[in-house]
């Protein structure tokens, strides 16, 4: 039953860090400050009920995950509230959830053989976000140009769009970086983390475009929001569990 509270009371938090990244790509450190706090109470209670193997689980998962999500975080991987966040579940849930609900035993494929649950919410993340470059190639062909022909692999990470829209749009990163030379032309690259843009880098591009170096599309990436696909691996290894293990099981066994 307390695995279930702990469900519950976890999803109104992670929905609406959902949202505040959709809106800002941010997430306040008040979420997740407002999480431990208030979640801190499962903590005291399964102390007071389970004891000192409790405890051992409770530093063994928060210092690994800690550590992990630091230098992930260090490499970029994500962002400071995807890993404050992670963090948090980490403390929060020790131990892998394991609870029936009308005779069915969750997770419905078993507990993984590494039984630290944020591990298994990272590594679906990791899986599920996997299909945003399929649904960018899918989008891209649904709006192909010959232009595209140039640059194929972009249709897995981008999209193009005209510069005169770009004061339109948000959460955009420029893929393309380009570099005016002694002669006057303009060099151009792949912006490998996706520039992004700022006040003077988007009338740049529209002198550029004006002086015919450039034509009038660019290609862009949009800023991802990882609190989404942390959120989706949340409830997938809730309700499945490890779907990378299970993926590979399956592939393996034929």
């Amino acid at each position: 039953m307390i695995e279930i509270l702990k469900i519950l009371f976890s999803m109104p938090f992670l929905l609406y860090s959902c949202y505040s990244d959709l809106e800002s790509r941010m997430v306040s450190n008040k979420v997740w400050k407002y999480m431990l706090t208030a979640g801190s109470i499962f903590i005291f209670y399964e102390l007071f009920t389970v004891g000192i193997s409790y405890l051992i689980q409770l530093v063994f998962s928060g210092v690994i995950v800690f550590t992990v999500v630091y230098i992930l975080f260090q490499f970029g991987a994500f962002g400071g509230g995807d890993a404050k966040g992670l963090i948090v579940l980490s403390i929060l849930f020790p131990t892998y959830p394991v609870f029936k609900i009308s005779g069915e035993i969750y997770p419905l494929l078993g507990l993984p053989p590494v039984g630290l649950f944020t591990f298994t919410v990272l590594g679906n993340a990791l899986l599920l976000t996997t299909a945003v470059p399929l649904g960018m190639f899918c989008y891209n062909l649904l709006h192909f140009s010959p232009e595209m022909v140039k640059k194929p692999l972009y249709m897995f990470i981008g999209y193009r769009t005209e510069i005169s829209s770009l004061k339109n749009k948000k959460h955009l990163g420029l893929l393309e970086k380009f570099e005016l030379n002694e002669t006057g032309s303009l060099k151009r690259g792949f912006a490998r983390t996706g520039l992004n843009f700022d006040a003077d880098q988007k009338p740049e591009l529209e002198e550029y475009l004006k002086k015919g170096l450039i034509g009038k599309d660019v290609w862009v990436t949009p800023g991802l929001p990882f609190m989404l696909s942390i959120t989706a691996g949340f409830i997938a290894a809730v309700i499945f569990g490890d779907l990378i293990f299970y993926t590979v099981i399956h592939l393996i066994t034929g």
